[in-house]
């Protein structure tokens, strides 16, 4: 097995096209000092999202990602296969409070179409949050944000970045058919309590509950039984490190900023929990 440096593609530098709620930009400077020092055999991610761990490796070799968001990951598809069909769609968008919602109302059925929707109201929301209603309907509104909303560049850096890629939307235990061992499995999943208080946070329940952080547990074991490296985040609670705690995990608490919020939410450190077989 070859060292992980000799794995990853060199002297490139590609960023993750989405914003994400929850994303982890922040573990990036720190990522390397985790990474099996052996290197890996194939990649995978469990919880997408805005893919900020693996945009940041850029492993040479084939990786499956997946997310049980379908609208992500058909975006992703078509970023991968026709970017400059979705770039010509998201051409045709203005920032303008009157566009959004305009855009946000529409359901298109071209692929390409339905991507750059999807992008441009990621960039153009308030803080980048996905969030749909009872109907399943895409309900965020308008951030007012000035940044432009369409990076040709990172686009194209993106799709070339994804060209080894397999994507699915997945139950995140059906993902263990892929996983062989030497492989590396970055989750991120959901975080079904808050940080460092005894709160649950209800708008995460549907997406992951308390019994989906027990599913995962035993998925980490059956990856630890394959043979294959894991680095799971997750909140850092009393009650997570008693589901994880007791495996043979390591357990390292980081801190991190609070990037997510409106304008009376508490923003501050935080902590996280990066749990390990590495």
């Amino acid at each position: 097995m070859n060292s992980t440096s000799d794995l990853l593609i060199e002297n490139t530098s590609c960023q993750p096209f989405l914003r994400w709620a929850g994303g982890k930009r922040w573990l990036l400077k720190d990522l390397d000092k985790y990474l099996p020092s052996n290197g890996f055999n194939q990649y995978h991610e469990l919880f997408l999202g805005g893919g900020a761990v693996f945009f940041h490796l850029q492993p040479k070799q084939n990786s499956f990602l997946n997310d049980f968001n379908p609208n992500l990951i058909d975006t992703y598809q078509c970023v991968k296969h026709d970017i400059s069909g979705v770039i010509r769609e998201l051409k045709k968008f203005k920032n303008t409070k009157e566009e959004y919602y305009k855009i946000r109302s529409k359901k298109f059925r071209n692929p390409n179409k339905k991507a750059a929707q999807f992008i441009f109201l990621n960039q153009t929301s308030f803080n980048g949050i996905y969030r749909v209603n009872l109907n399943g309907e895409y309900n965020v509104p308008y951030g007012f944000r000035t940044k432009d909303f369409l990076d040709e560049e990172s686009l194209k850096l993106a799709s070339e970045s994804l060209k080894n890629v397999t994507f699915s939307s997945l139950d995140f235990e059906k993902c263990i058919e892929n996983i062989k061992q030497g492989d590396l499995v970055f989750l991120d999943p959901p975080y079904t309590v808050a940080h460092n208080n005894n709160g649950f946070i209800k708008y995460n329940q549907k997406l992951f509950s308390l019994e989906d952080q027990y599913r995962l547990k035993g998925l980490l074991q059956t990856i630890n039984e394959i043979g294959a490296y894991y680095l799971l985040t997750n909140a850092a609670h009393l009650k997570i490190k008693e589901i994880f705690g007791n495996t043979n995990s390591k357990v390292f608490e980081l801190s991190r900023a609070s990037l997510i919020g409106g304008r009376n939410a508490k923003r501050g450190q935080y902590k996280e929990f990066l749990i390990t077989n590495i």
